[in-house]
């Protein structure tokens, strides 16, 4: 069985692997470790050791020994995840890619970028937009999270209605399996039919079938113009609506983004300023991009005429240094008011949104509990913060899965799934045992089965593929 402890023989190998100034047992170093972005106590948990590799040769060489030691491990980016996925849950060696940091190479003729898995998101968009170039991917947490991470969990984010998500983007990675060996699948090429599609396994595989190192990212050229609108209305309902309208009159949006008035009244809290309506206002935020202005102005006017027609209060012409703040610190903005909060993440057909946030949104109501609603309306996924304020821990364990049920339950009968773009992790794992169809997660956990055969690799995520855990000897 696969062991939760890490022998001292085992930690002095780690340090003649990085370094002893890169193997942290101290409690103090190892304590931001214990947790990502979920920040209820139960989802806590310190590792032994953390051990920071500086190449892909050092990364094969620790993995080697926890395989050949029995030993857990968990592979690391940023820690901004938001399902407890890089979380040492059953104790064990945290491998961090934090010291990854290096772009590769920004192959302009090809049009892709060779990264390291430890870039922050945000740096690497930077990078690419001097030569000209743009890459699509853009999570909410882009200045901190890194690549590697969003590979990893195959992270969403505000330009997924055009561009994709991090899947869309990923032409290639180099891999560290469970057993310490590497591989390369992909590469810089646009097409293949080459075998199995290996590669689209460990996207979004939550670092359980292995630990990517290297990166190979789709990149298109950097669009001329850009426009952000905000878009209000006094119903949420005709909001989201709005979105659909949108797409069929022709225009691709880079994003459609949407906060509900409890949300914008939150946000303006933390941010201590005044937004735009925020009376009674339900906001849509629409971004368009392109290369020819006339055609861009053409498309606004095109929006406020189909926004008039759904019932608009107002339409605005955004800053989007404001509007996009506002929007990103939704999650901080609740953070703030309630440290201990869940956040679900489902997706739904585009269509379902209203009806799904106007039901969800009564269960606010029927279990007296603060709940935001904010997310993708271009696809779908809508992120629901439940506020635990101050309830006791045990009056909110006894409630959230009750919200939870009947959550699920609803976005299952509307075509939908848990997670749209946080993962499984171990927050969701139980709840994807219950939701997923029997024949779907008996091929999950085959390929889990394959690859990890030990059980070694963040174990307890997204799958188990036995009732056994990992013991702390």
């Amino acid at each position: 069985m696969a062991k939760g402890k890490v022998s001292p023989e085992l930690i002095e190998q780690f340090k003649q692997i990085v370094g002893e100034k890169y193997v942290y047992t101290d409690k103090d170093k190892l304590e931001p470790y214990s947790h990502d972005e979920v920040t209820d106590p139960h989802y806590m948990k310190e590792p032994q050791v953390v051990v920071l590799p500086a190449t892909t040769e050092e990364v094969s060489k620790v993995v080697k020994l926890c395989y050949e030691n029995d030993t857990v491990m968990v592979p690391r980016a940023a820690g901004t995840g938001l399902a407890a996925g890089a979380v040492a849950t059953f104790g064990g060696v945290i491998i961090s890619i934090e010291r990854m940091n290096k772009i590769l190479e920004i192959d302009k003729d090809n049009m892709v970028c060779v990264s390291e898995a430890g870039v922050t998101t945000s740096v690497l968009q930077d990078a690419v937009q001097k030569e000209g170039l743009f890459y699509g991917g853009d999570p909410c947490s882009g200045d901190s999270c890194f690549i590697g991470g969003n590979v990893a969990t195959n992270a969403g984010g505000n330009r997924a209605v055009k561009y994709g998500v991090t899947r869309d983007q990923v032409m290639g990675m180099e891999v560290v399996t469970p057993t310490g060996e590497v591989v390369t699948l992909g590469g810089k090429f646009r097409k293949n039919a080459t075998g199995y599609m290996l590669m689209h396994l460990f996207i979004g595989s939550e670092g359980t079938l292995g630990i990517i190192t290297k990166v190979y990212l789709k990149l298109v050229a950097l669009p001329k113009y850009q426009q952000d609108l905000l878009v209000v209305f006094d119903n949420l309902d005709d909001a989201i609506a709005l979105t659909p309208k949108v797409m069929n009159a022709g225009i691709t949006p880079v994003c459609v983004e949407f906060m509900d008035n409890a949300s914008i009244k939150q946000v303006e809290v933390f941010l201590d300023e005044k937004l735009p309506k925020s009376e009674n206002g339900n906001y849509i935020i629409i971004q368009i991009a392109g290369d020819n202005e006339d055609v861009l102005m053409d498309q606004c006017e095109k929006i406020v005429e189909l926004a008039e027609d759904n019932k608009a209060i107002d339409s605005l012409v955004a800053d989007p240094a404001v509007i996009w703040k506002s929007r990103k610190a939704y999650l901080e903005a609740d953070r703030a008011r309630s440290l201990v909060f869940s956040m679900e993440d489902i997706v739904v057909p585009m269509t379902e949104i209203p009806g799904a946030v106007q039901q969800i949104s009564r269960l606010g109501e029927k279990y007296n509990v603060a709940m935001h609603c904010a997310g993708h309306c271009g696809d779908g996924n809508v992120h629901i913060d439940i506020l635990k304020d101050d309830r006791t821990q045990e009056e909110w364990e006894e409630m959230l899965p009750k919200i939870q049920g009947e959550i699920y339950a609803l976005v299952y009968k509307l075509g939908g799934r848990l997670s749209g773009e946080h993962g499984i992790g171990y927050k969701r794992e139980a709840l994807l045992e219950k939701y997923t169809d029997p024949v779907e997660l008996k091929m999950m956990k085959a390929v889990k089965k394959a690859l990890d055969p030990k059980n070694i690799m963040n174990p307890g995520k997204v799958v188990s593929i036995n009732d056994e855990v990992p013991v702390e000897e």
